[in-house]
């Protein structure tokens, strides 16, 4: 019975969330719906102790760069740089290869440290004008920025800077470069199959007369560039170069300025207590933060005359919508932690113990939890945390090497993550101005490939013994 609680709970959220309902409002209810029907008398201190301060601990965290990210993407489009790259791209690579430039683009930004939500907002502007000029349906946006930020740079590709794959390390004794021939292996079979899928999506609308859409049927249309010329696209690019820049030098100097930990007194009557800050947990978040700040600024100085005079409105519609995707994925981050706390979720986790394979139990408990909370992060921290002694055991009695269990753990939580309730989708569906109806069933196809590429690089390390 517990278990069917927490699936119901489940399926109620992403039902409402594919039907277009706000998850704002529907997250707090699937939550506590369950709370309800498997302890009454939790509901409200799960309420205000689990679920609201867990969503109220993600949004202090994490709605700066949600705000941040809208601002530096309004102001690309608003400088008409989005325009000046995506011409050049067409130049250089043709109207046809749309897909493959945005996901390229998508890949170099989160393989260069910066954030998933950041990376939506700073590229939409260039893919929806490259779409439309390439007379590409806008509703394939979504799967195309999905498969270049949320698959093979986040977590499959070695060396990558993004949490999921950082989490393992501290269970396993290893690091972000663990597997290098794995994490590669995985990688090219997830960008060959995404990039056929969505080559498919393409031609097939084509062959409809389907094109980019109406625009005034269109919602979040990126605004029209009102300079008289575009700028070189050399220009245009840099402060998308300056953001992954200096979101690496600042990552490695924060920790140097402030150390482990940094404490000030603040400045109010009595004797307060000092705040302490640990640094090493804030220091990816600080780093994101600076360099989205040198990104605003450098296209404010590059672009000043077409920027300011869009500016105030411009800005108002970026904070709206930052407003919005962070809300949504805080909301859905407390749904997460409310579900976690749960004895049917425990319930889910005994159940997979019984896979006999280590990897392949692995794969499925981190892909399966993360499916259930919609957080790689979050649902590979659960079932790590729970576990990964468990995993280590197995692993050593199978002669399996501890960086192949952080490459498959790193992966598999990049898998079925990105149900329809999970935060990014959201987000993503947001800033674009498409519903689930209109695109996810793309997104769900990039999940499945993504899913399956874990498989894959199991395979390979069964069959060839390749780490």
């Amino acid at each position: 019975m517990a278990f069917l609680i927490v699936l119901a709970a489940l399926v109620f959220l992403m039902v409402v969330a594919y039907r277009g309902h706000s998850v704002i409002l529907f997250a707090p209810i699937a939550a506590l719906g369950a709370v309800l029907l498997t302890d009454p008398s939790l509901v409200a201190p799960m309420f205000t102790g689990l679920f609201m301060d867990k969503m109220v601990g993600f949004l202090k965290l994490y709605f700066p760069v949600f705000l941040l990210g809208a601002v530096f993407g309004k102001l690309i489009e608003l400088s008409g740089f989005s325009r000046a790259i995506v011409s050049a791209a067409i130049r250089v690579v043709g109207a046809k290869r749309a897909i493959l430039s945005i996901v390229l683009v998508c890949a170099l930004l989160t393989y260069g440290g910066v954030s998933l939500f950041v990376v939506v907002f700073a590229v939409y502007p260039f893919a929806a004008e490259l779409f439309r000029q390439a007379d590409i349906p806008k509703r394939l946006i979504p799967g195309t920025i999905a498969l270049g930020a949320f698959t093979f740079t986040m977590d499959a590709l070695p060396g990558t800077p993004q949490i999921q794959n950082i989490i393992p390390s501290a269970f396993f004794g290893t690091n972000g470069w663990a597997a290098p021939w794995l994490g590669t292996i995985g990688a090219v079979a997830i960008l060959t199959a995404g990039l056929a899928y969505l080559e498919w999506r393409r031609r097939a609308a084509a062959r409809a007369g389907e094109g980019y859409g109406d625009p005034s049927k269109l919602v979040n249309e990126p605004a029209a560039f009102t300079g008289d010329k575009l700028a070189n696209p050399v220009v245009a690019l840099l402060p998308l170069v300056l953001v992954g820049v200096v979101n690496k030098l600042l990552t490695s100097a924060i920790p140097r300025w402030y150390g482990e930990s940094h404490s000030f007194v603040p400045g109010v009557i009595g004797d307060p207590a000092p705040v302490v800050q640990e640094v090493a947990k804030v220091t990816a978040i600080w780093a994101v933060q600076g360099a989205l700040l040198a990104g605003i600024l450098a296209v404010m100085v590059l672009a000043w005359r077409p920027v300011i005079t869009q500016f105030a409105e411009g800005t108002k519609t970026a904070i709206g919508g930052a407003l919005l995707a962070s809300m949504n994925t805080a909301s859905e981050y407390g749904f997460g932690a409310v579900i976690a706390a749960l004895p049917g979720f425990l319930v889910v986790a005994d159940a997979l113990r019984a896979i006999p394979d280590p990897l392949v139990n692995q794969a499925v408990t981190v892909t399966a939890l993360a499916g259930i909370t919609g957080s790689a992060s979050g649902g590979m921290s659960i079932a790590l945390a729970a576990m990964a002694d468990t995993f280590i055991a197995n692993a050593q009695a199978a002669n399996i090497p501890m960086e192949v269990l952080h490459r498959v753990a790193a992966m598999a939580s990049g898998g079925m993550d990105t149900l329809p309730h999970n935060g990014a989708v959201i987000t993503l569906l947001a800033v674009t101005g498409l519903t689930h109806r209109q695109s996810y069933k793309d997104i769900f196809a990039i999940t499945v490939i993504k899913t399956l590429a874990v498989f894959v690089v199991i395979g390979a390390f069964y069959l060839f013994g390749v780490v």
